[in-house]
């Protein structure tokens, strides 16, 4: 690329968002690392609390429903804020609302480490996923504040996306660590020391808003919670329970509340969304992109967490440090894809990004039953390199194409993507291989009513049911449940790979330069 290319490319990147292009200073780049501390929360957050479900089980002894309701409030309520709030970012203050949201959530975090009742816990999940919808946003909108050179901007979300995917690595290993060492507590107390560094972000971060935000419109804010909170829970709801009242009423709602949403944007002059972003074809793209990248991503540490774990017999905290080596390529990707895009157009890179996530499935599906170690390992090390190079590109044309004044609710659009991937991908796939599995298992003769179901329902339980059955009943029932649960893999796993190669193909084509 010729040194004109390159200046045009940054001198129209500053014209796009609005902002002067100038070279970051070390208090720039040390404020970016203040950001990472709420990325690397939030992420690590994600995926702790399913280690510490069996403990809070026996502790507080939830039922199976209210025991679904502290896994699923969070994303619930998240999902339902995020737009609302890189929107209300824009209006009152990036750094404003990142602090608020970033001591919110360690104070709720001590209270849950409390709770005395499932109850009690159920309440305090709600209360990080309303105060955690105010940092993501918030961290990403800031970055393309403070980084306007369009080459160390691409660092940055590089960075950024690094660190998220760090944390969701770090989960299991922390998660292992502690529940190994300490009460269940343990993993939400964690939150409030990892945040003390954000006292700094007081002084080292620049305040940045909307100039002209406009009244905050409560009545859009009620309808977008009306929208993403509804269709949040029919996904979840089919997994669990397939088609029910509840999964299509829940759809009618948020498809209802959806478009009344739209319409009341396009007529209003100060919207919580600008739906003109989504005209913006870059945009729109990398949105799906990220989207599909976190369908692909939940999928695979769906199956793999419980075959390393309860096929593979691995304990959870050596089944988190078999992931770490997925942790480093991804940071090796996404830094890698800042020299990648010096070369190639951004659309080849997201594209190469998503193929190479296909091939991990590839791993899978090649690899003979019962799928071990090595194809884990290997296949989440290609995941982790596809998606750490798509996830960056994707991030920075978000952050890139659009106006600065709107960065927050750009940046709130993008962790929504993240949260109904998160969502479709736990649905979807992980509905494909528990249906597979179910058809597929064979049982022993002689169990009760409630050892069938619970053999028969999840991989889980048939571990469980077979820990009180004869050496030979119990091997044979491993065995079958294995054997079915691999079946439902390499289903899920074709199924991923056509997605990813689709998705190559559409984000290859949709960012071609028009002619």
């Amino acid at each position: 690329m010729t040194t004109a290319s390159v200046s045009s490319r940054q001198t129209n990147s500053s014209a796009l968002t609005g902002l002067p292009s100038r070279r970051a200073t070390v208090r720039d780049w040390v404020g970016l690392a203040i950001l990472m501390v709420p990325v690397l929360l939030v992420s690590i957050d994600n995926t702790v609390l399913s280690f510490a479900l069996p403990a809070i089980s026996i502790e507080l002894t939830p039922t199976a429903n209210t025991l679904l309701w502290i896994t699923d409030i969070y994303p619930l309520v998240l999902a339902g804020l995020l737009v609302a709030m890189g929107s209300l970012g824009d209006r009152i203050g990036r750094r404003r609302i990142l602090l608020i949201g970033t001591f919110g959530f360690a104070a709720v975090s001590a209270l849950a480490s409390l709770a005395p009742s499932a109850e009690w816990l159920i309440a305090a999940r709600a209360g990080l996923g309303f105060f955690g919808a105010m940092l993501m946003p918030a961290t990403l909108s800031l970055i393309r504040t403070i980084f306007t050179d369009a080459r160390q901007r691409t660092l940055a979300v590089a960075i950024w996306a690094a660190s998220f995917s760090v944390g969701m690595s770090l989960g299991p290993v922390l998660g292992g660590l502690l529940l190994q060492n300490f009460s269940w507590r343990a993993v939400f107390f964690m939150a409030v020391p990892l945040l003390l560094p954000m006292l700094a972000g007081r002084w080292l971060l620049p305040e940045s808003r909307n100039p002209n935000p406009g009244r905050v419109d409560l009545i859009s804010v009620g309808l977008s919670l009306l929208t993403l909170v509804p269709l949040v829970l029919s996904i979840k709801t089919v997994a669990h329970e397939g088609l029910s009242a509840l999964a299509v009423g829940s759809l009618v709602l948020g498809v209802a509340a959806g478009v009344a949403f739209v319409r009341r944007q396009l007529r209003s002059a100060n919207p919580l969304l600008d739906m003109r972003l989504f005209a913006i074809k870059p945009f729109t793209v990398a949105i799906v992109a990220n989207l599909l990248s976190f369908f692909s991503v939940v999928g695979f540490t769906f199956f793999e967490a419980q075959q390393l774990q309860l096929v593979l017999g691995y304990e959870p905290f050596t089944a988190g440090l078999l992931l770490v080596p997925a942790a480093v390529a991804a940071v090796i990707a996404g830094l890698g894809a800042v020299a990648l895009v010096k070369r190639v157009p951004k659309r080849h890179a997201m594209s190469a990004g998503l193929l190479i996530a296909a091939m991990a499935y590839a791993v899978l599906i090649v690899a003979p039953e019962p799928i071990g170690v090595i194809a884990l390992v290997v296949g989440s090390v290609v995941l982790s390199i596809g998606l750490g190079l798509a996830e960056t590109v994707a991030n920075d044309v978000i952050v890139a194409s659009v106006p600065a004044d709107r960065a927050g609710a750009a940046a709130g659009v993008s962790e929504t993507a993240y949260e109904l991937g998160t969502v479709l991908g736990f649905a979807v796939l992980g509905t494909i291989i528990t249906t597979v599995y179910r058809n597929n298992v064979d049982l022993p003769a002689g169990l009760s009513a409630e050892q069938e179901q619970n053999a028969r329902e999840t991989l889980g339980g048939a571990v469980r049911v077979s820990e009180s059955l004869s050496a030979g009943d119990a091997s044979a029932l491993l065995r079958s449940a294995a054997t079915a649960f691999d079946s439902g893999v390499g289903v899920a796993a074709i199924i991923a790979m056509v997605v990813m190669i689709a998705a190559a193909v559409v984000v290859n084509r949709a960012m071609r330069p028009a002619r």
